[in-house]
């Protein structure tokens, strides 16, 4: 199981603005310090935290913080709806497109996606592939 992923940025403002557009509708918590942003889903009493955690910090090494090509992380969305709403939000928040919510051909018929960028670089995918709603058509 993955327990967290982290991504580099240099201005955390930014990527304040662009994360706390989408995240919070997914049921993430924002923790902030001095060592960056920590996106946490809340912990039921008595339940096991649920994961990932997800991260923006600056690169601990002091460098420059730089997208890695073909990493990307994915969001679960609860419907094609959310997932549209969410990315327009993000967009709006100071990222880039990176493809506009749809289905794709090489998924599944109920896979539902849009990829962004955040203003660092890094790809996001927000989907859903909620079988009861409608599917890519042929």
């Amino acid at each position: 199981m993955i327990a967290y992923v982290t991504v580099g940025a240099d201005d955390i403002a930014r990527a304040k603005r662009f994360y706390s557009a989408f995240l919070p509708d997914l049921g993430y918590e924002l923790a902030e310090g001095s060592e960056g942003l920590s996106y946490i889903l809340p912990v039921q009493p008595g339940h096991s935290p649920v994961l990932p955690d997800f991260y923006v910090k600056p690169p601990f090494d002091g460098r420059p913080a730089s997208a890695g090509n073909g990493s990307m992380v994915a969001f679960e969305a609860r419907n094609q709806k959310q997932v549209r709403d969410l990315h327009a939000a993000a967009l709006f928040a100071g990222g880039s497109d990176e493809g506009q919510p749809g289905f794709r051909a090489s998924y599944g018929p109920c896979f539902y996606v849009g990829y962004l960028r955040d203003p660092q670089g890094n790809k996001i995918a927000l989907f859903s592939s909620d079988p009861n709603e409608p599917g890519r058509e042929g």
